[in-house]
């Protein structure tokens, strides 16, 4: 079973998790509506169907609509005419609740978009890529840094050689939040983030290093090859990583450095990322994120922004307002929403989307990352050090 939209009614979004309390499914629900292109139309908010419920009033779905478990959901709007049925799920649980709506989705003929990072291990993330192979749905995972139009404007830029060969790249990403100990408190988003038995092997690495790790690999579209790590949990008590650096080399032979830390205290977002090639190199900045500085070995620094004229399609396809006027978060977010939508509507139509249009990150960059938290975790605890990816 596969739908197919039609061309002139809006692609329909079933999300899981989300519900009352949590702060990333408002994310997800803002950026899918963004562009008019999305509706959400059926939803199973939480594993207490109660709550699930009462979330789904919060959101005016009708009753029938909110289900108890991801289960019952994808059972129940599999069963429905395509008119009316669910065309893609948005997955927006914690880490260890991924695989299985992921999973049940893909084989029940759903396409899905799945919070990051992939799933709880890399045995699963590696099932997923097989499914998705097998079954031909599409997936799309949320690293929403992709979708700034200067992210993209970064990647073109280096892509067209402009920059030259790459030869250093530096990626960081501090927070501060976690300074205290505050899964000690009623806070929800401390509490699964530090939990080994529901966010995985990784904190801080798994929670923002992957973002760190795939931004770096999107715009230099380079892979890592190896690293080694030096991985702490610094807060006295805390279960995982909340601050680690890693050294770095990258398939063509150049040399990185990324940061991961939730205990630098006073940072907020500072998703940073600083490119080098033999002509010359690129700095973004995601609290500042509609420029990109551009430095050169033989002429003045650039500072190319957002909407202005002479940028890469990419980077145009991906703003929706003039020059001067900010674009953010959520902005970056709708992209992957809206190239997901319009990759289902092409599809539905018996079309090959534009490849404009299938520029977000898949399951395979969710099973790379899985392999840079092993990698970087293993490395962490060995003497030796140096771990292939």
């Amino acid at each position: 079973m596969t739908t197919t939209p039609n061309s002139r009614r809006k692609i329909r979004m079933g999300m899981i998790g989300g519900g009352r309390g949590a702060f990333i499914g408002a994310v997800h629900r803002m950026a899918a509506a963004l562009d008019g292109e999305i509706e959400l139309v059926c939803g199973a908010f939480s594993s207490d169907p109660e709550r699930s419920k009462l979330s789904g009033e919060d959101l005016y779905l009708p009753g029938h609509r909110v289900y108890g478990s991801y289960q019952e959901m994808i059972a129940r709007e599999q069963e429905l005419p395509e008119g009316d049925r669910m065309d893609f799920v948005s997955i927006v649980t914690p880490n260890h609740q991924h695989y299985g709506p992921a999973k049940l989705a893909l084989e029940s003929g759903f396409h899905v978009v799945c919070d990051k990072p992939l799933c709880f291990s890399i045995d699963e993330a590696r099932e997923l890529v097989a499914l998705v192979e097998k079954t031909g749905q599409l997936f799309a995972l949320t690293h929403n840094y992709t979708g700034y139009p200067m992210v993209k404007q970064a990647r073109a830029m280096i892509a067209a050689g402009e920059l030259g060969a790459i030869r250093k790249v530096v990626a960081a990403y501090p927070q501060g939040w976690l300074s205290t100990k505050l899964e000690d408190t009623d806070s929800k988003q401390a509490g699964w983030r530090t939990d080994p038995a529901r966010s995985g092997i990784a904190g801080a690495m798994g929670d923002i290093g992957t973002h760190a790790e795939n931004l770096a690999e999107y715009i230099t579209g380079l892979h890592i090859s190896e690293l080694c790590a030096d991985i702490s949990a610094l807060v006295p008590g805390r279960r995982l990583d909340d601050d680690g650096n890693v050294l770095l080399r990258f398939s063509n032979g150049a040399r990185g450095l990324l940061y991961a830390s939730q205990i630098s205290a006073g940072e907020e977002n500072g998703l940073t990322i600083q490119v080098y090639g033999e002509k010359g190199g690129i700095e973004w900045r995601q609290m500042e994120p509609n420029t990109l500085v551009v430095k050169w070995l033989d002429r003045p620094v650039q500072h190319l922004r957002t909407g202005s004229v002479g940028l890469s399609a990419a980077a145009q396809a991906a703003a929706r307002l003039p020059a001067g006027h900010p674009e953010g978060y959520l902005e970056a977010f709708a992209n992957i929403y809206r190239n997901v939508a319009r990759c289902i509507r092409a599809r539905g139509a018996g079309e090959t989307p534009d490849p404009l249009h299938l520029d977000f990150p898949t399951v395979a960059d969710g099973l790379r990352g899985m392999r840079f938290v092993e990698a970087v975790i293993a490395s962490g605890k060995s003497e030796q050090k140096w771990i292939k990816l």
